[in-house]
């Protein structure tokens, strides 16, 4: 295994050749606006993947799919002399979704804001069920209490009174 500072620093420079390689050495006419935003390699330094984007619409990202296929063995040659490496890290291309996964996070948060504003709208209207205050007060007790001395003064017996 490598040191991990050790394989960053190799992502990191094998994303700076293929965007170096792709700006200046690739003709190809099927390369779109491409922006390489990452590159992960593995421990063992013998596999790399490198992250892109593209500016267009599904042929445009199609086409540089395609152009990056052809390509694959010249960035495979001169990343692997620019590293210095026993082995030359195979290379993986994989689209770089972040514009959809920003879209999808920017839906969801307009439907949070939405039902929250729905929420808000309803409390505005809303009504008590019962009692606008539901637990008994001090006041209460003390009106109870008075009304049971009330009902003790009237003639009526009581179940242990009898004549």
């Amino acid at each position: 295994m490598s040191d991990p500072a050790k394989v960053r620093r190799h992502a990191e420079r094998v994303r700076e050749l293929v965007a170096s390689v792709v700006r200046s050495q690739i003709k190809d006419p099927r390369l779109g606006m491409i922006t390489i935003t990452d590159a992960r390699i593995t421990a063992d330094l013998r596999d790399a993947t490198v992250f892109y984007t593209v500016l267009g619409d599904a042929a445009a990202q199609a086409g540089t799919a395609a152009a990056l296929e052809s390509a694959k063995g010249m960035l495979r040659s001169t990343v692997g002399k620019a590293l210095g490496l026993r082995h030359s890290p195979t290379l993986t291309f994989v689209l770089d979704d972040v514009q959809d996964q920003v879209k999808h996070i920017d839906d969801l948060l307009a439907q949070a804001r939405n039902a929250d504003a729905e929420v808000q709208r309803l409390a505005a209207r809303a009504e008590y069920a019962g009692e606008a205050q539901p637990y008994r007060l001090e006041e209460d007790e003390d009106e109870a209490a008075q009304g049971d001395e009330d009902e003790d003064e009237d003639d009526t017996p009581r179940g242990g009174d009898r004549r």
